[in-house]
C-alpha cells in the first residue's frame, strides 16, 4: 500500500510539472527558441526520479561538433536516460509518433522520424538529420534498428550511418564525430540484476507499454550505468561499414563490462 501511495504521489507531481512545462515547450518549438533544446532535459530528469531510475555516468560527452551519439537500445527508458544527460534530439521510426503519450512527448522534443521502408523519402530524412547536426544539435542514433533484451548488442546496421556521411561539411578535411554510448541496466534495489528482473531492463515485444511501465514501478529503484566511449572520426571517403564495426566493438565491450561487474563505479 505504501509503495502505491508513493507511486501515486510521484505521478501527481509529474503530471503537474508536465502541465506547466508543455505549454512553454510548445511556444519554444513554435518560435524556435533555444529553450526547446534545454527544457526536455529537465523533464527527463524528473521522469527518472518518478520511475526510481538512478543514472551513473562513466566518461564524458565529446564537446566537438558535429556530433552523433550511437547507443545500444533496450527500451523506452533509454530515451529518458540519455535525454537527462545532454540536450539531444533522437532519430526514431515513424511508428513512434503515433504511440499514445510517448508519441506526443517525442514530438515535443522535435524527434526526427524516419520511414525506413520508403526509399524515396530516405534522402529528405538524411538531409534533415544532417541539417540539425550542422546547426550544432547532438543527434542520437540507435544503430541496432530495434530494441534488445539489454543483455547484448544486436548487429549494427551500417546503412543507418548514412546521416553521418550526409552531415559532413563541404571542406575536404571535414569530420563528423560519432561517439558510442553503452547503456547497461545493472541493479534493482541496490542488488545485482538477475535473470528474473532482466525483462524490466529491456522491453519484450509481446508486453504492452503500460504493463511494462507498471512492472518498472513495482520493481522500485533501478541503477543504470551509462558509458561514453571513444569517439570515432568519420571523414569523406571513409567506409560506413568500417564505422559500424568500430562502434559495435566498443558498445559490446562497454556493455559486457558493466553487466559482468568488471567496471568500477
Amino acid at each position: 500500500m505504501i509503495n502505491w501511495l508513493r507511486v501515486g504521489l510521484y505521478l501527481i507531481v509529474l503530471l503537474v510539472v508536465s502541465g506547466l512545462l508543455i505549454p512553454v515547450q510548445l511556444l519554444a518549438l513554435r518560435f524556435d527558441w533555444p529553450l526547446r533544446r534545454r527544457l526536455p532535459r529537465r523533464w527527463h530528469r524528473l521522469a527518472l526520479w518518478f520511475l526510481g531510475i538512478r543514472v551513473h555516468v562513466h566518461g564524458t560527452l565529446d564537446t566537438r561538433r558535429p556530433l552523433m551519439i550511437a547507443a545500444n537500445h533496450a527500451s523506452w527508458k533509454d530515451i529518458l536516460v540519455l535525454g537527462s544527460l545532454a540536450d539531444v534530439t533522437f532519430i526514431a521510426k515513424t511508428e513512434v509518433g503515433s504511440w499514445p503519450v510517448f508519441g506526443f512527448l517525442a514530438r515535443l522534443q522535435k524527434t526526427i522520424f524516419v520511414v525506413r521502408e520508403e526509399k524515396r523519402r530516405t534522402g529528405d530524412q538524411v538531409n534533415e538529420i544532417a541539417a540539425r547536426m550542422a546547426d550544432g544539435e547532438i543527434v542520437v542514433l540507435f544503430p541496432e534498428g530495434t530494441t534488445s533484451d539489454g543483455n547484448r548488442i544486436l548487429g549494427i546496421k551500417s546503412s543507418l550511418f548514412g546521416a553521418a556521411a550526409a552531415a559532413l561539411p563541404d571542406e575536404d578535411d571535414a569530420v563528423v564525430h560519432v561517439q558510442p554510448v553503452a547503456i547497461a541496466y545493472t541493479r534493482v534495489q541496490g542488488m545485482p540484476m538477475g535473470r528474473y528482473h532482466r525483462p524490466i531492463a529491456g522491453w519484450p515485444g509481446d508486453v504492452g507499454l503500460m504493463e511494462h511501465l507498471m512492472g518498472v514501478l513495482r520493481a522500485g529503484a533501478l541503477d543504470v550505468d551509462v558509458t561514453f566511449g571513444e569517439t570515432v572520426e568519420f571523414k569523406k571517403g571513409d567506409s560506413r561499414k568500417a564505422l559500424a564495426i568500430r562502434i559495435e566493438e566498443q558498445l559490446r565491450t562497454l556493455l559486457l563490462a558493466h553487466l559482468r561487474g568488471r567496471h568500477r563505479r
